[in-house]
């Protein structure tokens, strides 16, 4: 389930909530738990800035929004992250995202 979540310099979007697996063989969803939150397996290593850049290039294609429409506004270092897309409304980044689940 995505949140509704509105910006500080007054644009709006969307948030996702997203546990990250890195180190999987290649880039997936692989589902939704039951608070929402949405599972991200990252084929990048997560000790270095590629596991953000590949996350937000992976979230890019899946919801057909340029990458710089995609920030990381919350858990930047951990698994857990809040994801923010610009002009994308909450029922449309979840049926982006439910279409891409393997």
């Amino acid at each position: 389930m995505t949140r509704k979540y509105v910006l500080h310099d007054g644009k709006r979007g969307s948030a996702l909530a997203l546990r990250i697996t890195p180190r999987a063989s290649r880039n997936q969803i692989v589902g939704v738990m039951n608070d929402g939150t949405v599972k991200v397996h990252i084929a990048a290593n997560p000790d270095d800035d590629d596991g953000n850049s590949e996350l937000i290039a992976y979230l890019s294609e899946v919801l057909g929004v340029p990458k710089s429409r995609i920030e990381i506004v919350a858990g930047e270092n951990g698994r857990d992250k809040l994801v923010s897309i610009l002009d994308m409304d909450a029922q449309t980044a979840h049926q982006r995202i439910v279409a891409h689940m393997d």
